[in-house]
């Protein structure tokens, strides 16, 4: 016990000696500076320094600029715009995704390559109208004409409400006789009407064209999008009157009859009409004769 008080003396004793620090001229021994210190001293002071600097440097990485001049630390305005890029490449990959489904529609569509669906008269609804750029194209002389004899035909149905049967009335683009008929067996999804060159091909209803082009198989192709998720086609025309992006009415002229492309075996017109995606038998909804 006494040994442990001992030697804890002897340390304090060490701890609190002063000693005198002196500085002194090389040449003359000239005292220029000297003060008194301890190890006690010393300690406090180099503690006190050491948590200064920490602080300071914890200062400087938290809350100011100059951390970004330390190695491994990013600049504010190089994480800002890794931010802004991340979400532009967000948004891009979306849009490519979109365009990619919407490309492999128009495939479909001018392939033919897909499974037949069976398609109900009444699966076809009106849809709300949407703004076609602010523009509203509204029924053709036509268009009203036809809905008229519908509404007056239900007018005297005993077995009916005095309405029309269907929302959506599909003008026929042509008259005329079909030479080959819908037939989703032969991968057939569109009818063939014989007709005389340049005979004024016409819109089934109000819509936009997506697409206004030659093919080298189908000739002259003109796509047009209507509402409710309908989309007609007319291939092998001699020349068309609309492009792409185009608003039509019901019953406009879109295109002139011909013989055009490899696959054409004559003046005609090569009609399809495609329901979300899925081709349904034209002569369900439109009378070409």
């Amino acid at each position: 016990m006494n040994a442990k008080r001992l030697k804890r003396q002897i340390i304090k004793k060490k701890l609190f000696t002063k000693n005198r620090l002196v500085i002194l001229n090389e040449d003359t021994f000239e005292e220029l500076f000297s003060f008194k210190l301890n190890l006690m001293n010393v300690f406090v002071a180099i503690t006190s320094i050491s948590i200064v600097m920490i602080a300071l440097t914890t200062y400087i990485i938290a809350f100011t600029p100059l951390r970004e001049y330390i190695p491994g630390y990013a600049s504010t305005k190089l994480k800002r715009e890794a931010t802004q890029n991340a979400i532009k490449s967000d948004s891009l990959q979306k849009i490519i995704d979109e365009n990619g489904v919407y490309l492999a529609s128009i495939k479909k569509v001018l392939t033919g390559d897909l499974e037949h669906t069976k398609l109900s008269r009444d699966s076809i609804q009106p849809a709300e109208q949407k703004d076609l750029n602010n523009v509203d194209p509204g029924p053709s002389d036509a268009d009203k004409k036809l809905r008229d004899e519908v509404a007056l035909e239900d007018k005297y149905n005993l077995f009916e409400q005095a309405k029309p049967k269907v929302g959506l009335v599909l003008f026929p683009p042509v008259k005329g006789h079909i030479t080959d008929a819908y037939s989703s067996k032969s991968k057939h999804f569109a009818v063939d009407i014989a007709l005389a060159k340049d005979t004024p091909i016409k819109s089934v209803a109000a819509g936009t064209v997506i697409l206004a082009d030659w093919t080298p198989t189908n000739g002259n192709v003109i796509i047009v999008r209507h509402n409710d998720g309908i989309i007609s086609v007319y291939k092998h025309a001699a020349s068309l009157t609309k492009e792409q992006g185009d608003i039509v009415k019901s019953g406009e002229v879109i295109a002139m009859a011909g013989s055009t492309g490899t696959q054409s075996t004559g003046v005609h017109l090569h009609f399809e009409l495609w329901k979300d995606g899925y081709p349904i038998n034209p002569t369900q909804f439109i009378d070409f004769e």
